[in-house]
């Protein structure tokens, strides 16, 4: 197995994945090249339906597809429709909750709406495919899978993955059905394969275990070719997990997240992550981008909002791109308090009597904990209609309301939310 090497692939979606940084690892780059060159090539990636909608963590994997299929070759969302029951262990120190087969179905439906904006489903040559490994997971006799499968995997090996070894390292209890994932995972390759002739498995880096089974597997089992590619974790350049902030995840789907608060999300990049951001999860140019990547100070602005509208139009539509731009355009350069902010509705009569300002910038979502609050008013970065809160007692009441029956609350200089008074 070869890792990150010199080698420069011929084929357009290994220079894709080169360029634009998607490339950490890969079984064996100079055949999988020449696979490409032959192709055309199908790959699949993997999406275990833990929640109705996935987050940003995930768009990598999601862009990995599309630029498969946008070169001319076959993708592949495979839902976990069969190993969610399971639950992957990979970095995690507990057991997964069990969820029901109705909620599984639920959060299928969720997490494929992103598929279908990215992806293009058709019934041509390299149309992409959703398939659902419960079609033949939930099929397996147990014996025969033990017999024909399961012998191929040794425990001795299966005790040194990452996955297993973290867990029993931190003493945590490791169950013996969570222990499958890593054959299910790789006996799905090898279903795929016969199925549709796929080749290529594709995925974060923190699968390379798994992924190397499955090629194993399928040498062994059905003599084929089969091959691994695998994306760097992302984090920020200070060190967060991508997809993580002070509030929660940042979700792909609207019902978990406005169009506003994503675009937010894309502006406040951090300045290193400018130009890495921009080659993952957009398709400008790359001599654009590395035009916006050069800019300095102040400049440097106006490549977040390039980042954030390309990002938003990307994966909301141009019109929630166009509108999140303009409502900042109106908050931040006008100074107006826009309608287009995330907002909750209060009640007159509990302005009347007081509500604490920490209070309230937790309930707005500006703060994720009372405690989180009063930290931002202690250090000066919350406001109410831009005038900074200097007093963690503080309380916000009926004065505070201004035209339109609105109250205006930020966090810092970047993330504001509306109070809409109820009369």
């Amino acid at each position: 197995m070869s890792s990150a090497s010199p080698y420069a692939p011929k084929s357009e979606f290994l220079r894709v994945m080169t360029e634009r940084g998607f490339f950490h690892q890969c079984t064996d780059m100079e055949a999988l090249d020449a696979a490409f060159l032959a192709g055309p090539v199908t790959g699949y990636i993997g999406f275990d339906a833990t929640a109705d909608s996935l987050h940003v963590g995930s768009l990598v994997q999601i862009m990995i597809l599309r630029w498969l299929q946008r070169t001319g070759n076959r993708p592949i969302a495979l839902m976990g429709g069969g190993t969610t029951k399971i639950g992957d262990p990979s970095g995690k120190d507990e057991s997964r909750q069990l969820l029901t087969n109705d909620a599984i179905a639920q959060n299928i439906l969720g997490i494929r709406k992103p598929m279908d904006r990215l992806l293009d489903f058709n019934d041509g040559p390299n149309g992409a495919i959703l398939a659902n490994n419960a079609d033949w997971l939930d099929e397996l006799a147990y014996i025969p899978f033990l017999r024909d499968v399961g012998r191929h995997f040794t425990i001795n090996r299966m005790l040194t993955f990452d996955s297993v070894k973290t867990r029993l390292d931190r003493e945590q209890p490791l169950t013996f059905l969570e222990f499958n994932y890593m054959i299910l995972q790789a006996y799905d390759f090898v279903e795929l394969n016969r199925r549709y002739g796929c080749q290529l498995q594709c995925g974060g880096s923190d699968q390379w275990g798994n992924i190397v089974n499955g090629v194993e597997l399928g040498r062994r089992v059905s003599q084929a070719a089969l091959f691994g590619l695998t994306a760097p974790l992302l984090t920020t350049a200070s060190g967060a997990k991508m997809g993580k902030t002070a509030n929660g995840a940042v979700w792909l789907n609207p019902e978990r997240l406005s169009d506003w608060d994503f675009w937010q999300y894309w502006r406040n990049t951090e300045d290193a992550d400018v130009g890495r951001f921009l080659r993952l999860f957009t398709e400008l140019p790359l001599d654009e981008i590395a035009r916006l990547e050069a800019l300095q100070g102040a400049e440097i602005n106006e490549a977040k909002k390039i980042l954030a509208n390309a990002v938003t139009a990307l994966m909301r539509g141009e019109e929630a791109g166009a509108a999140a731009a303009e409502t900042a355009r109106q908050t931040f350069e006008q100074g107006a308090t826009s309608e287009g902010l995330p907002s909750i509705d209060v009640g007159l009569a509990e302005l009347e009597e007081g509500i604490p300002a920490y209070a309230l910038l937790l309930r707005s979502g500006l703060a994720g904990s009372n405690g989180e609050a009063r930290r931002l008013i202690k250090g000066g970065g919350a406001k109410v209609n831009d005038i900074r809160i200097a007093d963690e007692q503080a309380k916000i009441t009926a004065a505070d309301i201004t035209d339109g029956d609105i109250i205006k609350l930020s966090s810092g200089k970047k993330n504001h939310a509306l109070v809409k008074v109820v009369r």
